[in-house]
C-alpha cells in the first residue's frame, strides 16, 4: 500500500523568522488521525531565518535527528556539547531522561533550512546523549548510502531504534530498487526533483509517500532528485 501525501496538502506556517511544514501532528497543528507513522513522530521542513532560532528548551525519550539542507544550524545543551553543521552534516540528539538544548541558524546573512525528524526509542529513560556525523554528497549519486542507523557505521549517525535513513541523487532514468524484511514500512521523501514510484505515481519536490505492506519498491527518476527514503519497523 502507497499513500502519497503532497506538498501542497502539508500544514505550511510563516512565522517570519521562522517557515516551513510540519508532516505530522506538531504544535500548532494537531490532527488526532496524523499523528506517526511507525515510530517516526515529527518530520518538519524547516527555514530559519539569519541569527534567529529557538531558545532553551526541554526533551525527553525522543530521538530527534537534523538533516541540514542549506547554511548553519548551530546546536547547545545542558549535557555539554556545542556544534554547528552545514550540507552534508547530520545532528543526532537521543533526549532519554531529558534534556535542555538550543537551536540557531548560525549566519547572520542566509537561511537555515533543515530537516528535523522525531522517532520513538525502542526503549524509554536512556542516558542522554548528542553526536554529529557527515556525509559527503557526491557519494550519494547512484545509489542509497545510509547516513543513520541503529549499528551505525562510517559517515552514520546512531540511532537507538530499528531503523534506517538513507539519501540519494538520481539522474533522469536511473532507478533504484529496494527491498526489506516483510512487515516493515518504508517512507519515501523528495528534497528536490522528481521520483517515480513502483506504482508509477510521480512524488515531486517536498512529496511523500508512506509505505506499507510492500517489500520490494522500484524507484526511478523522472528528473535528476535528491530524495530520502527511512526504513521502518
Amino acid at each position: 500500500m502507497i499513500q502519497v501525501y503532497p506538498a501542497g496538502e502539508r500544514f505550511h506556517f510563516d512565522r517570519e523568522w521562522l517557515r516551513g511544514s510540519h508532516s505530522f501532528s506538531f504544535g500548532e497543528y494537531q490532527d488526532p488521525n496524523n499523528m506517526s507513522f511507525g515510530p517516526l513522530r515529527v518530520f518538519n521542513d524547516d527555514t530559519i531565518a539569519p541569527s534567529y532560532g529557538f531558545g532553551a528548551h526541554p526533551h525527553s525519550d525522543m530521538e530527534i535527528v537534523s538533516i541540514i539542507l542549506q547554511g548553519q544550524l548551530r546546536h547547545e545543551d545542558n549535557i555539554g556539547n556545542v556544534a554547528v553543521s552545514s550540507f552534508g552534516g547530520i545532528q543526532r540528539m537521543s533526549a532519554g531522561t531529558g534534556v535542555i538544548h538550543t537551536e540557531h541558524n548560525a549566519s547572520k546573512e542566509n537561511d537555515c533550512n533543515l530537516l528535523q525528524l522525531w522517532f520513538e526509542p525502542e526503549v524509554r529513560g536512556l542516558t542522554p546523549s548528542y553526536m554529529t556525523s557527515s556525509f559527503n554528497p557526491a557519494s550519494l549519486n547512484g545509489k542509497l548510502v545510509p547516513v543513520v542507523s541503529r549499528q551505525g557505521g562510517e559517515n552514520q549517525a546512531t540511532i537507538h531504534q530499528d531503523l534506517t535513513i538513507y539519501l540519494s541523487r538520481l539522474e533522469k532514468g536511473e532507478q533504484i530498487e529496494f527491498v526489506q524484511q516483510p512487515n516493515r514500512r518504508m517512507y519515501v521523501f523528495v528534497i528536490n526533483g522528481a521520483l517515480r514510484l513502483g506504482d508509477g505515481q510521480v512524488l515531486s519536490a517536498r512529496d511523500a509517500a508512506r509505505i506499507e505492506q510492500e517489500s520490494r519498491l522500484e524507484l526511478t527518476a523522472e528528473q535528476p532528485v535528491f530524495w530520502m527514503l527511512i526504513d521502518l519497523p
